[in-house]
């Protein structure tokens, strides 16, 4: 039905299809008339577990807004001939049979802006955590298609996670999309944690989208990030495993665009998704109720290009555009280390490289229990300062012919001085590499670390000297020697001035040590 606005002498129609006008561009009105505001009117047939069946709503499309007249919004998610299917976004309960449902043909936005650092939201971007409510400063499409590649930059200046591992070898780039993954309760959220802690003064703008678990962890993740002063450049958007698989769906669409108006506007945005398993699950779910038919682990056919046009949202944008980034950790928990199955194959396919967490270096003791012959990061040393990439050239190689090589020697008793040689620079690598949680290092902390490493002189000590050193080091520079840590956090490179002041004050430590 059309509504004509007051005092419009000759309606107009709009084309079915057409949206709203683009942000910046306006559309021309037509000499002596009025736009007119066009609506339909729907009637709810039936409601079943969040899934409304509407009557009446002849020109929706695929993903648009409608309002019930109980004050809940809704998603279109499919239709047929006769009936509209959407998902009730709010408390089903609030919705009932005969209930009237008007159409506007806009897309499902969401309220956006500069208030909602350091708060947490909902799946519909509404305060939950009792503060009052939050100011917009706009409003921003979910469903949004990704930016096309010729907007867009490669990917060349580091994301520091503050974890040696992922710094070193698995590096991680702005724009980029790096998949976690690995068995529950071994670290995988920690790692999204311990890189948003790690922003703090790096004008990076960061979204921990909590998907499907409990509150009580959500509540410690916020405390966590209270403790670290981590909330004031922090969003959390949330559905908990309390709230409906409606929920869960969308939450991590309304991250994306929270962290896209910030994109567009030039900044640097971090997005954690904890994680897409579960809302692989809540989607499936929704399909099933939307008796959609079931492929392959009952998943629908269409759960790789939602997950696709999802991780497509990432990227670096061209200068013109505001030269924003915005990057994706994405996280899958997997069952027994299989990750064959069908979601971690479809996000290792779309993702440009994985962390994997293996479940036997966790209970090892090795943490982060990090895999490095099965993690790789497909932008590689381009998203590297220089003075990491001088110092972790062959890591890889030598922490995994390390791992090799004990396997091989575990029944054997002696070794020769080549063998014994390479066991010992492998424990000290394994030493270096260790990480507490919570505690993320800056880049001049791995630099020199890893710098001792290089040059051999680790090899003289004993590994329980090795522990000592890592604890010590930076204390040591900091007190006698802070020009050569201002150096390298402002240059990032290690250029033969700083080497040889480095070297001068290794020997010192180790000669007082």
């Amino acid at each position: 039905m059309v509504m004509p606005a007051a005092h419009t002498p000759a309606p107009l129609s709009l084309k079915r299809g057409e949206g709203e006008p683009q942000q910046g561009h306006s559309v021309p009105r037509p000499l002596g008339r009025e736009l007119v505001e066009i609506k339909e009117v729907g009637i709810v047939k039936d409601v079943r577990r969040g899934i409304a069946r509407i009557e009446g709503l002849s020109s929706c499309i695929n993903s648009q807004m409608i309002h019930f007249a109980s004050g809940t919004k809704g998603i279109v998610m499919g239709f047929n001939e006769k009936d509209v299917w959407a998902l009730v976004m709010g408390d089903e309960t609030s919705v009932s049979s005969g209930e009237e449902v008007t159409s506007k043909v806009e897309p499902f936005r969401v309220p956006v802006g500069h208030g909602y650092l350091g708060r947490v939201v909902n799946s519909l971007a509404e305060p939950m955590d009792n503060r009052g409510p939050i100011k917009p400063d706009d409003f921003y499409p979910v469903f949004r298609e990704a930016t096309g590649v010729i907007d867009r930059m490669p990917v060349d200046t580091p994301l520091e996670t503050g974890i040696k591992i992922i710094d070193l070898v698995i590096p991680i780039g702005r724009g980029q999309r790096e998949l976690v993954i690995g068995d529950r309760m071994i670290g995988k959220s920690t790692i999204g944690m311990d890189t948003i802690i790690n922003q703090k003064g790096k004008d990076v703008i960061c979204i921990y989208c909590c998907i499907g678990r409990s509150q009580a962890s959500l509540l410690k993740t916020v405390q966590l990030f209270q403790e670290y002063g981590a909330m004031d450049y922090t969003i959390v958007v949330a559905a908990t495993g309390a709230d409906s698989a409606n929920a869960q769906y969308l939450v991590p669409y309304t991250a994306c665009a929270l962290g896209e108006y910030f994109m567009f506007a030039g900044k640097n945005v971090f997005v954690v998704f904890d994680d897409l398993t579960r809302h692989a699950w809540a989607y499936r779910q929704i399909a099933l109720l939307l008796e959609r038919a079931p492929g392959r682990e009952a998943y629908p056919g269409d759960i790789f290009y939602i997950h696709s046009q999802m991780m497509e949202r990432a990227g670096k944008l061209k200068p013109d555009l505001g030269g924003g980034t915005m990057t994706f950790l994405p996280i899958i928990e997997t069952i027994q280390g299989d990750f064959t199955g069908f979601i971690p194959t479809n996000l290792i396919s779309i993702t440009d490289g994985q962390i994997y967490l293996s479940t036997s270096l966790f209970y090892e003791g090795f943490k982060p229990a990090i895999d490095m012959g099965l993690s790789i990061s497909r932008v590689g040393s381009k998203a590297q300062y220089p003075a990491i990439k001088d110092v972790s050239k062959m890591l890889r190689l030598e922490y995994i012919q390390y791992r090799e090589l004990l396997k091989l020697t575990r029944l054997r008793t002696r070794y020769s001085p080549e063998v014994e040689t390479k066991l010992k620079r492998g424990q000290i690598l394994t030493i270096l590499f260790e990480q507490d949680k919570y505690k993320p290092l800056a880049v001049e902390e791995e630099a020199v670390i890893f710098y001792a490493f290089k040059i051999r002189i680790l090899d003289l000590m004993s590994v329980n000297a090795v522990t000592l050193f890592k604890a010590n080091i930076m204390g040591f520079l900091d007190k006698n020697y802070p020009q050569v840590l201002v150096k390298i956090r402002e240059t990032k490179k290690l250029s033969p001035e700083i080497t040889e002041q480095l070297d001068k004050a290794l020997m010192e430590f180790f000669k007082h040590k």
